[in-house]
């Protein structure tokens, strides 16, 4: 499986050492580099790609600014000379964190890591009309039924799924879970949680709930979760 991807920083110097690493990667293939992110968000609005390298220090606006606006929610790699903007990042759903000057090794890594996140999603997209999925917990595996789930909460390195008579905690990232589930059955609510459309009993400006449950809705998430959560119940 090929990824498509394209780097954006303000310094060619950079751009060239992406290129040269890209180059001996066989699955990776760059379609464009750019200095001007205005450029890139304009090539993004014609173009999908599964994955973008983005540098965070730039002119005008900031990669972190950047991954805000991007449409079609490609995967992030982060290339920066900062470390101090990790955390942030991460709580922007990042894919990875390389810190310059970084070694091919490291590069091909953050390459894999987003190889194997593109599997998921590729499956899951294969599997949409599927009335299950087969979650991991310790060295079982638990058939799990879409129409079971209420939601999904974040716990450290791990995800609770939250069922109608049980919870079985799995070893994921949201990234991870969110490629398990149908996107138009699922919605991402907060950084740490996501719902079943379908079991949403009642929604207001900054929460949901389900059942006894109270969710909260992320500032980052209110608008796609009004949008999405309207265009599901429309459907049902």
């Amino acid at each position: 499986m090929t990824l498509t991807a394209i780097a954006i920083d303000d310094e060619q110097v950079a751009l060239s050492v992406i290129r040269t690493h890209a180059s001996q990667v066989p699955f990776l293939h760059i379609k464009a580099y750019f200095t001007d992110p205005f450029e890139a968000l304009e090539y993004l609005q014609r173009e999908t790609i599964d994955l973008l390298f983005l540098d965070i220090r730039m002119p005008d606006i900031s990669g972190l600014e950047l991954m805000t606006t991007l449409p079609g929610a490609p995967m992030v790699i982060f290339t920066t000379a900062y470390s101090e903007h990790a955390v942030q990042s991460f709580e922007l759903d990042a894919l990875d964190y390389l810190l310059k000057p970084f070694s091919f090794e490291r590069f091909l890594k953050a390459c894999k890591k987003a190889s194997a996140l593109q599997e998921l999603i590729q499956q899951r997209r294969q599997s949409a009309v599927a009335a299950h999925i087969m979650v991991k917990s310790g060295y079982e595996q638990h058939k799990v039924l879409l129409e079971d789930i209420l939601y999904l909460e974040s716990a450290g390195n791990y995800i609770s799924f939250v069922l109608k008579d049980k919870r079985i905690l799995s070893r994921l990232s949201m990234q991870e879970a969110l490629a398990l589930l149908p996107p138009d059955r699922f919605t991402r609510v907060h950084r740490s949680f996501i719902v079943a459309n379908n079991k949403i009993d009642k929604m207001d400006r900054s929460s949901l709930y389900i059942g006894s449950a109270a969710i909260n809705i992320g500032a980052a998430y209110g608008v796609a979760v009004a949008e999405n959560i309207k265009l599901s119940q429309g459907r049902s």
